[in-house]
């Protein structure tokens, strides 16, 4: 039987309207007006609570197989569900093997079989080694590759020199694919390093300095050179410095095909927040200070940043150094995945942007990234029937309990967000409804074709 489901706020590409989403066989049959509804269908009226597509997010750390004690399919998953994801594309790098060969790719899918409440798909790794495995991956089924311009922190996945990198853009260029750079050079780290030597790693002043903007500026305008030499896509992901815009909007508009992410955590906190020992707000690139969030912000407004991906980094509770508070000792990697949606609303309600806004950022665009738009990132005829039912007039205080994923630690426990997500449905069937989910994953890896 067909479904309709009725909101005074439906997230069409077309603006937010009243409307019916018609669902039938897992597929969006149509957007319609209320009298267009067919005779038998089920009802569901969902009043005042928004329904926007299932959200995407193309920067994920799942870490199965061989580090799910730090997360794993079934927990990121279920996580994903209960913040309004449907679509999940997992990073290559904290996995054991590393996903930069076939084979490795294979293991994946093997260790995601069955345990994923959303769908999941992979990128591929470029390594300093695997140039001759990049079109196999591509073949394979990867959306895209990733590469490091400086140490990753797992020495499986090696960083990239320019060398190195040269002799893979060619197969990049040729697969059409996305190259997704992490944006820091270690020449200006190592030279902040020199004076850092007495430094107290206690304080978060000390991890800022020990990252400064020149890194990723120096990185950025090295991959422009080189995304202007090979024309292949470029993609630079977590963004945290706003001092890069006007190199990435000069070359975009020279007709350079670059996209450019950044993540909730540099959208919420500011360095000027953050106590000296809270080793639970460590990433790398760092959060940075107020004024350059307001830029960053700015970037989303006037479109040299694309879209809103949260590079969900968790790992064991011991791994982040509480018992020290040292910076220079302590994982980076921010854990958010089911607070993503909330953190992104409370900031765009505060600062005047919409639903429609938001859902181009954080569905739409990735969507774009990993080439999944005919089937996800919008309400639209013919896409899957994902959706998230967004109640956004609610306000909740982050607890434990709400994070789902693997170990609940993050530095959002005790933020007050606005935005509760009462259902997410993938393939008109849902996986997660009013603090529960779905007894059986049905999340599949999606399919580029």
């Amino acid at each position: 039987m067909a479904q309709a489901f009725l909101s005074k706020r439906v997230v069409t590409p077309k603006g937010t309207q009243p409307a019916a989403l018609l669902i039938e066989a897992g597929k969006i049959r149509a957007v319609c007006r209320q009298s267009e509804i067919p005779n038998d269908t089920q009802l569901f009226d969902c009043g005042n609570d928004a329904l926007l597509p299932g959200l995407v997010d193309t920067h994920v750390h799942i870490n199965q197989p061989g580090r799910t004690e730090w997360e794993g399919f079934r927990t990121a998953t279920r996580a994903a569900a209960a913040g309004g994801y449907t679509t999940l594309v997992d990073m290559p790098l904290n996995c054991l093997p590393e996903t930069t060969t076939v084979a490795a790719l294979e293991a994946k899918r093997e260790a995601a079989r069955g345990k994923c409440f959303v769908d999941w798909i992979s990128w591929g790794g470029a390594v300093a080694d695997n140039q001759q495995h990049l079109l196999p991956l591509a073949a394979a089924g990867v959306p895209g590759f990733k590469c490091f311009l400086i140490y990753p922190g797992c020495d499986g996945f090696t960083m990239i020199d320019q060398q190195q990198l040269e002799a893979a853009l060619p197969s990049i260029a040729e697969s059409g694919l996305p190259l997704l750079v992490h944006a820091e050079l270690a020449g200006p780290i190592e030279e902040a390093a020199l004076h850092l030597r007495d430094a107290d790693w206690r304080s978060y002043a000390t991890y800022l300095a020990s990252r400064p903007d020149e890194a990723e500026l120096q990185a950025i305008r090295l991959m422009i050179r080189l995304c202007r030499q090979y024309r292949f896509r470029l993609h630079i992901v977590h963004l945290s410095t706003a001092q890069a815009l006007d190199d990435l909007n000069a070359a975009r508009a020279e007709g350079l095909p670059i996209t450019v992410e950044t993540c909730p955590h540099y959208l919420h906190f500011a360095a000027e927040e953050i106590s000296d020992g809270a080793t639970l707000w460590k990433c790398a690139p760092p959060i940075r200070g107020r004024a350059n969030q307001d830029a960053l912000w700015r970037g989303l407004r006037d479109g040299g940043i694309d879209m809103i991906v949260t590079d969900h980094s968790p790992c064991p509770p011991e791994m982040k150094r509480a018992d020290v508070g040292r910076f220079d000792l302590a994982w980076g990697g921010i854990a958010g995945l089911s607070l993503a949606l909330p953190i992104i609303h409370t900031e765009c309600a505060r600062r005047g942007f919409t639903l429609d806004h938001l859902v181009r950022w954080m569905s739409s665009a990735p969507a774009a990234l990993a080439g999944l738009s005919h089937q996800a990132g919008s309400l639209e005829t013919g896409r899957d029937a994902n959706f998230v039912i967004f109640d956004t007039e609610t306000s909740m205080t982050v607890a434990a309990d709400r994070l789902y994923f693997r170990h609940p630690i993050s530095p959002y426990i005790g933020e007050t967000l606005r935005g509760v997500v009462k259902a997410t449905y993938l393939r008109g069937t849902p996986v997660y409804r009013d603090g529960a989910f779905a007894d059986v994953p049905a999340g599949r890896e999606v399919a580029l074709f």
